[in-house]
């Protein structure tokens, strides 16, 4: 089996093709909008790049693209004006996408940079009459910061998703002390989850479907080979009814009756926590919630976050096992 070139030391290499795609669809635009605004000089300015790359650029709008870019001396300008597809949106479909972009901008894995250009075109869209109004409404969304290398990896898993294209990599395992071992992996699906991104893919070392923290994926590269994804693989039925995504450290599947105090089951109440969950509300304000779930740790936690607001009515083991989490807890605290 042949190995690929694009191992994770190329990604910022792949990262950089896609912002260089990004800028000749930019220039394009530009020139097509501004005929004989813009010069080398005055382009290579804009892109913080050099003279020389702009003329690459250039180049390959011209030969590559077949577009008529010519210049007069002023600037350069289309002969004949390209036609670029259009798209026309309602106000509230405008705005849906623009608070999508907005929450875009708090997830993992998205490049901020490329996020921020596109609201900045999506804001275009609307009248200069209503930007204020949607500045209010959207930009109290804080940022995520993205690391670069999440960013690389991210990008190269996507593209051997798009490509069917099998991945080796060296894979951590928290649970046996971030011992790593070698994994060949097929991609199936890329998912976020709270701060981070997991990747299901079929292992051929574990020999069966399994999910993947891509934080703790190192050394990656694309390989030549390729592979096809199972008609009948279902994401849904892959996780079943755990509670959220690591299924190797979950338990049967069982029913787990929790009551909450009104301060917490009023948060509670708003949420949709799982596919299988039931609310009932009692007169004094409390709320029950009734789940048929296979306990994570991910479970544990999330109970935890409730403290003393959290009663569990069933099942009785895992009142043993908040207990003893809430004793280490206190152990932590009495003895930094």
């Amino acid at each position: 089996m042949k190995k690929g070139k694009n191992a994770i030391k190329g990604g910022g290499g792949r990262l950089e093709e896609i912002r260089r795609t990004a800028r000749l669809l930019d220039i394009i635009q530009n020139v097509t909008v501004a005929p004989r605004r813009w010069t080398r000089k005055a382009l290579a300015e804009k892109y913080e790049i050099s003279e020389r790359q702009i003329q690459k650029d250039l180049t390959v709008i011209r030969y590559r693209l077949h577009l008529d870019l010519q210049n007069d001396g002023n600037g350069y300008y289309f002969k004949t004006i390209p036609r670029l597809p259009t798209i026309s949106y309602s106000f509230s479909e405008a705005l849906a996408l623009l608070l999508a972009a907005r929450v875009g901008q708090t997830l993992p894995g998205i490049d901020t940079y490329e996020l921020s250009s596109a609201i900045t075109r999506l804001e275009s869209l609307f009248p200069k009459e209503t930007l204020p109004m949607l500045k209010a409404v959207t930009e109290d969304i804080p940022e995520y910061s993205e690391s670069k290398d999440r960013i690389s990896k991210l990008t190269l898993l996507h593209q051997a998703l798009s490509q069917r294209k099998q991945v080796k990599f060296v894979y951590r395992t928290a649970s046996r002390g971030n011992i790593t071992s070698t994994r060949l992996i097929e991609p199936y699906r890329i998912i976020p989850y709270l701060k981070t991104w997991q990747l299901v893919a079929f292992c051929h070392v574990r020999k069966e479907i399994r999910e993947f923290n891509i934080d703790r994926i190192e050394k990656l590269e694309i390989l030549d080979s390729t592979y096809e994804i199972p008609s009948d693989f279902d994401l849904d039925s892959f996780f079943g009814n755990i509670w959220g995504v690591y299924r190797q450290s979950s338990k049967p599947v069982e029913e787990v009756e929790l009551e909450f105090e009104p301060e917490a089951g009023r948060w509670v109440a708003e949420g949709v926590w799982h596919k299988s969950q039931k609310l009932y509300f009692e007169d004094d304000g409390r709320v029950r919630l009734k789940l048929y779930i296979s306990i994570s740790p991910d479970f544990v936690c999330w109970l935890l976050h409730f403290g003393w607001r959290v009663k569990i009515l069933k099942p009785n083991w895992l009142k043993e096992e908040l207990r003893k989490e809430l004793l280490r807890a206190l152990k932590n605290i009495e003895n930094p």
